[in-house]
């Protein structure tokens, strides 16, 4: 438990709450969590996506109040995604120029991309595969 405290809740408290979503115009869905007066929102392709996203937000606010918390990643670190789509977490020292995870689209190139955007897109682990060796 961290020594410092504010008046924002506790990620963990956003959990159990059930979110309000809502069709945006660019057929997004966007996930709407309150505990008054406190609310994150998130948007994905898909409703649950749309509420992990939220869940995100809500840590990276709490993360705002609180510097020394450690956020957690929604995804793990070398995955394949249900479309057989392969993800690699990029080390630290490589996320600040090309984003947190990277991955070869359909046309054999090998692209990058952050946490927030992989929500957008509700990209979802389907096989966790073992920790590449540097």
């Amino acid at each position: 438990m961290a020594a410092e405290s504010s008046a924002y809740p506790e990620p963990s408290d956003f959990e159990v709450m059930r979110p309000s979503y809502r069709e945006t115009d660019d057929g997004f869905v966007q996930a709407t969590i309150t505990i008054s007066p406190f609310r994150v929102q998130g948007e994905s392709s898909s409703k649950a996506g749309a509420r992990r996203a939220a869940l995100y937000e809500a840590q990276k606010t709490y993360k705002s109040y609180h510097p020394g918390y450690t956020m957690k990643n929604p995804y793990p670190d070398h995955f394949v995604d249900g479309e057989g789509m392969e993800w690699h977490r990029l080390p630290p020292f490589e996320r600040g120029t090309y984003g947190d995870y990277k991955f070869v689209d359909d046309q054999d190139e090998e692209d990058y991309v952050d946490i927030d955007t992989m929500l957008l897109w509700d990209v979802r682990p389907d096989t966790i595969l073992e920790a590449e060796q540097s």
